[in-house]
């Protein structure tokens, strides 16, 4: 049987401070750096929910919603949002609280996929993510169309199978034939 984890319990929250060297010459943060800082945040709350190193497999999306300025404080929320055979899907958020300010603003979100391995770098069962609130239920059943449409993709899935997929598009009795 294969063990579960509660998605809280993947959580990893941390901070960072925009320090100039982190800027561009507008003063906003560079993407890549904030790439950087939710690939390391995401990685860890893989590797926390399966006890195993982690390697980044793809990046789904990032969207960039709001620049993130000079001194600002930048907070990263990552957990997982579903878990397959050796893979996890990860969402990331972010915010910012201005100095001088308590306005805490959401500034990008993320989603990343990672693999587990063994110490030969060869690909290893996960645990089940058990969600628990009405987001982590929604991010869990989301998680699941992303892999679908991704498979789909890259030929390795049958659209007919796509069950959930499927749904979206199709109610009980109006299935495509």
């Amino acid at each position: 049987m294969k063990k579960k984890i509660l998605a809280k319990d993947t959580l990893v929250i941390t901070s960072k401070i925009v320090l100039p060297n982190d800027t561009n010459t507008l003063g906003n943060l560079f993407g890549g750096q904030l790439l950087a800082w939710m690939d390391n945040c995401a990685a860890i709350a893989a590797g926390r929910f399966c006890r195993r190193v982690v390697v980044t497999a793809s990046v789904g999306n990032v969207s960039f919603n709001h620049p993130i300025k000079l001194a600002d404080v930048v907070t990263l929320e990552a957990k997982v949002s579903r878990s397959f055979s050796s893979s996890m899907e990860v969402v990331i958020d972010v915010f910012t609280d201005g100095i001088g300010n308590n306005e805490r603003k959401k500034c990008a979100t993320g989603i990343y996929n990672f693999v587990a391995v063994d110490q030969h770098g060869s690909t290893i069962e996960v645990p089940e993510l058990v969600p628990e609130t009405d987001l982590e239920k929604e991010r869990h059943k989301a998680a699941l169309r992303r892999k679908q449409l991704s498979l789909i993709l890259a030929g390795k899935l049958n659209p007919e199978k796509a069950t959930e997929l499927k749904a979206l598009f199709f109610s009980e009795g109006n299935q495509a034939k």
